[in-house]
């Protein structure tokens, strides 16, 4: 696989999402089968209890999970599915998370994504972990 995304591409992508928008994601690092994104952590993304709500933990493992694919395989990418465990609350000021590619096919890639919190002093702590599959899309013919 052949791929021609840099990380001010995968920049211009993520923007171009509104929900990313919306939440204020940021893509932080893009490249070698690896992505980090990040967002602010807000009173209106957590849930009754003060954590982080786990829609926005499902959000950040997708999407990154689809950047880290697209790494290897450029920017035509869709998500055929993933899960997600949630290891303990998520609480913190920051949501970073880290997907890497854990195995590239011609039609799917898997990969694999460490959602953290980080706090106020810097204190990273793991709150959920995913795997997901990644689904290369057949390249249409050009029309004439």
């Amino acid at each position: 696989m052949s791929v021609t995304v840099d990380l001010a591409t995968a920049r211009l992508v993520l923007e171009a999402q509104p929900f990313s928008r919306l939440l204020g994601a940021r893509l932080v690092a893009f490249g070698d089968g690896e992505a980090t994104l990040e967002l602010d952590v807000r009173d209106d993304l957590r849930q009754q209890d003060g954590h982080v709500h786990g829609g926005v933990l499902g959000y950040a493992a997708d999407n990154t999970l689809t950047f880290a694919a697209g790494t290897v395989a450029g920017a035509r990418l869709v998500t055929a599915g993933f899960t997600i465990d949630y290891l303990r609350p998520a609480r913190g000021t920051l949501l970073r998370a880290h997907a890497r590619v854990v195995r590239a096919g011609r039609t799917r890639i898997v990969c694999r994504c460490d959602l953290s919190t980080v706090s106020g002093d810097g204190t990273e702590l793991l709150c959920a972990v995913a795997q997901g599959t990644i689904a290369v899309p057949e390249a249409r013919p050009a029309a004439s």
